[in-house]
């Protein structure tokens, strides 16, 4: 079984409220010199067999589709590292 990392973030011209929330707690609770944070969500999919190119793309689309709202967010895919990977796809 493979797992393949889908990364979902708020695009860098959209407001983070959340993450500016975050950024501007981090000084009371000790933590200093964090100049920016962004939240964002992960997602962590297990595939039956390998994952070829094909595997890939279908995921992409899930992810376009699906996973992001690509109006205000990137995505990214990814074979998580010590995944089985089809040798088409390395």
């Amino acid at each position: 079984m493979a797992r393949v990392v889908v990364d979902v973030m708020l695009k860098p011209e959209i407001l983070d409220p959340q993450g500016q929330a975050v950024q501007r707690a981090l000084p009371r609770l000790g933590f200093e010199g964090i100049s920016d944070v962004r939240q964002g969500k992960r997602f962590e999919l297990e595939v039956d067999g390998p994952v070829d190119e094909a595997a890939l793309a279908r995921i992409r689309d899930l992810a376009e589709s699906f996973l992001a709202n690509t109006v205000i967010e990137d995505f990214t895919v990814k074979v998580e590292e010590g995944a089985e990977v089809a040798e088409a796809a390395k």
